[in-house]
């Protein structure tokens, strides 16, 4: 009597002995590394302990920007405003004379480089909101900086406007950007059409708002988009 034929092996079992070992190493890493991100988003989300304390900074480069975790998709009021962060500056030319040039839109540059991008850097999609957002949060209404902070945000701020001029040829071939002038325009995101004729949704003005920061010089390291 002839032995019955075996069964195909199939899935990482029909594979070669080196295929399965790198199967196996394969599935090793990934479990290593969810487990990680659960170890490191738990460490996020729960309240301080000595191991969140004792490594913060670990936590939030892992966690930051890619997993933040926050409530805007749950907030009973969420943001609806459009806040574009734009750009001007005075330029020194090379007979000596100065001019100012119009308005950068740095956030619609950085719109139009994420569009259709389906791996936009972290410099598209953060730098300059960041960079805003702490600008704000360490100023108050009259662009006074409150607390220790303050100073730090206009140095990354104004350094970040001078690297984008830079990357625009702002000044030229033989110029040089003496001043940086920065203004944020927000405008109201209108309501849904249903909202309006369901709910009686208020009535957003379209016209938009700028907060308009004063003249800040660049240091000489800066003139030139470079950072010392």
């Amino acid at each position: 009597m002839t032995a019955p034929p075996a069964e195909p092996r199939t899935g990482v079992a029909a594979l070669s002995l080196p295929h399965q070992i790198g199967a196996a190493l394969a599935l090793a890493v990934v479990a290593v590394v969810v487990c990680v991100h659960l170890g490191m988003t738990f460490l996020h989300v729960a309240p301080a302990n000595t191991v969140s304390k004792q490594h913060r900074a670990t936590i939030e480069n892992w966690i930051y920007p890619e997993f933040e975790q926050n409530w805007k998709l749950f907030a009973p009021n969420p943001l609806q405003q459009n806040v574009a962060v734009q750009v001007r500056a005075e330029i020194r030319t090379a007979d000596g004379t100065s001019r100012t040039t119009g308005w950068y839109d740095l956030s619609a540059r950085d719109g139009r480089a994420i569009d259709g991008n389906p791996l936009p850097s972290h410099t598209q999609q953060n730098e300059l909101r960041r960079a805003w957002d702490f600008f704000v949060s360490t100023h108050d209404d009259d662009n006074r900086p409150v607390g220790l902070r303050g100073a730090l945000s206009e140095a990354y701020l104004r350094r970040i406007m001078a690297m984008r001029l830079d990357r625009a040829g702002a000044a030229g071939a033989d110029g040089a950007v003496e001043r940086v002038q920065v203004r944020s325009r927000t405008t109201d995101i209108p309501p849904p059409d249903w909202s309006e004729e369901e709910a009686g949704g208020e009535r957003l003005s379209a016209t938009p708002v700028y907060r308009t920061l004063p003249w800040w010089t660049l240091p000489g390291d800066e003139t030139r988009g470079g950072i010392g």
